[in-house]
């Protein structure tokens, strides 16, 4: 679920601003950090791991590949850290797809999030699959989208 807020948080930034998906900064909590941290952001969806790097905060991290999912015991499993996972797939697709994300990559996600097939215990390939079923459903099976949807997850590590 964070992932999906970040998502979402980040289209509707790009919305307002009237941003492509090649214009944004794919940045959350840009401008927040004060002159003395060394970072510009809380997370980058295009970058995981690389929005800070602080002797007091330490770095950013937040894995954007499967190879370094990060297990651990605390932060409900990883739940926030690994989220840079998803939230660079959905930014893979997303400058792939060109234009403004909301079109067509946002769609894509919304629909996966209101489908019947997502459970609370779904985990990243579960959420990935269902992406690319939706993807299907709404632009064709052999679509752009389609195969756009597919090949971001494949660059994070996840088969879908």
């Amino acid at each position: 679920t964070s992932s999906l807020g970040d998502v979402f948080a980040t289209l509707v930034k790009q919305y307002v601003l009237k941003q492509t998906a090649a214009q944004a900064d794919w940045l959350l909590g840009a401008g927040l950090f004060t002159p003395a941290v060394h970072g510009i952001a809380i997370r980058s969806m295009a970058a995981p791991g690389s929005a800070y790097d602080d002797p007091v905060l330490g770095k950013d991290p937040q894995p954007g590949h499967m190879q370094d999912y990060a297990r651990v015991t605390y932060d409900n499993g990883g739940a926030h850290i690994n989220s840079g996972i998803p939230s660079r797939a959905f930014y893979l697709l997303a400058v792939t797809l060109t234009g403004y994300a909301w079109e067509r990559a946002g769609r894509i996600w919304y629909a996966a999030m209101q489908d019947d097939q997502l459970n609370p215990k779904a985990q990243f390939r579960d959420f990935a699959q269902i992406t690319v079923w939706c993807a299907r459903r709404l632009y064709g099976e052999k679509s752009v989208e389609a195969q756009a949807t597919k090949t971001a997850w494949g660059l994070v590590g996840i088969k879908a």
